[in-house]
């Protein structure tokens, strides 16, 4: 089954490579959608793919790149979207 989920990803998450290393962990897990920076300082990041794929990311999430430091990771079932691809935006 495949779902879309959305995360908000709080702490030092920009500027230390966070989205460069959400696209390449999402992509080896064959999921689609984009993680982008917030305006107040937190990461969202919106994807879609097997519920297995999904859990794996959102553990790699709760952890981040070696550079981070994730205070909070908040996530939610979302609406599915069609994607090509783990894209990173702006």
């Amino acid at each position: 089954m495949h779902i879309c989920k959305k995360a908000l990803v709080s702490g030092l998450v920009q500027g230390v490579y966070f989205r460069g290393s959400t696209q390449e962990k999402a992509r080896e897990l064959g999921l689609v959608g984009r993680a982008r920076n917030l305006p107040d300082g937190r990461v969202e990041v919106y994807y879609c793919g097997s519920e297995s794929a999904i859990a794996e990311l959102e553990a790699w999430l709760a952890v981040g790149p070696s550079a981070a430091r994730v205070d909070a990771l908040a996530t939610e079932l979302a609406e599915w979207q069609f994607y090509e691809d783990f894209m990173i935006s702006r």
